[in-house]
């Protein structure tokens, strides 16, 4: 299969769903991360032009860790707009080009503008790619559609859960080539992040019975639905 995820900001994947995505990779499945957002902006110190070449490094880094293609549409921080058509339309030739099986984006119901911003552009591209006649590249089927777990959590209600017991480690190791975000919210706001994100991930285990865990809801909207699992 043919697994794209689309988060924001380059480290939203790795908080949220690496580990989904390294059984992904490791099944043999092919893997492309999409970050909607170049994270210019989020830094005190590091300026927007130096800090979007940083986390794009450290993206690439990341993703190379599990043999993920990372790509991005490099909008700058707080100019994603789920209304925008020039947006729209680069995520829906992204998601003509790459043909998933199946997408993985933020949650309708997530705390940040930016990321509400991302996850109604792959919802409308990803329709707006069905329509043979709208925009470039080749028409696809409507892609069924996962949200990955908000922040902490909150104001999420997961309907499928993924054992991520075996790839936990990788995941945080993942997460640690973001270090212009880990080391920044260490060291100025005393947040250990790394630790953060294994314990979400230990909560989301404790609810369906294992060590470690990653929550999604589908989109249970027709004609996304497939009659098989695709989650691993």
């Amino acid at each position: 299969m043919n697994i794209l995820a689309i988060g924001c900001h380059p480290d939203d994947v790795e908080i949220s769903c690496a580990g989904t995505l390294i059984k992904f990779a490791r099944r043999g499945d092919k893997v492309t991360v999409c970050h909607g957002g170049n994270g210019n902006m989020g830094h005190a110190v590091i300026g927007p032009d130096e800090l979007r070449k940083i986390r794009e490094k450290e993206a690439k880094h990341a993703g190379e860790l599990a043999g993920f293609e990372v790509i991005s549409v490099d909008v700058g921080d707080l100019l994603a707009n789920g209304c925008d058509l020039e947006q729209r339309g680069k995520v829906m030739e992204i998601i003509r080009y790459y043909k998933p099986d199946a997408i993985i984006t933020h949650s309708p119901t997530d705390y940040m503008p930016d990321h509400l911003a991302v996850q109604k552009l792959v919802f409308d591209a990803s329709f707006s790619a069905s329509c043979p006649h709208y925009g470039r590249g080749q028409a696809v089927a409507i892609t069924p559609l996962f949200y990955m777990d908000n922040l902490a959590g909150m104001n999420f209600n997961p309907t499928e859960y993924v054992d991520i017991t075996e790839t936990i480690e990788l995941k945080l190791e993942m997460l640690q080539c973001h270090q212009s975000q880990i080391k920044w919210m260490k060291d100025h706001d005393g947040i250990d992040f790394v630790d953060f994100v294994r314990t979400c991930s230990k909560f989301r285990g404790l609810q369906c019975g294992v060590p470690y865990a990653e929550a999604f809801t589908q989109a249970y909207i027709w004609p996304r639905v497939v009659p098989r699992r695709i989650l691993p």
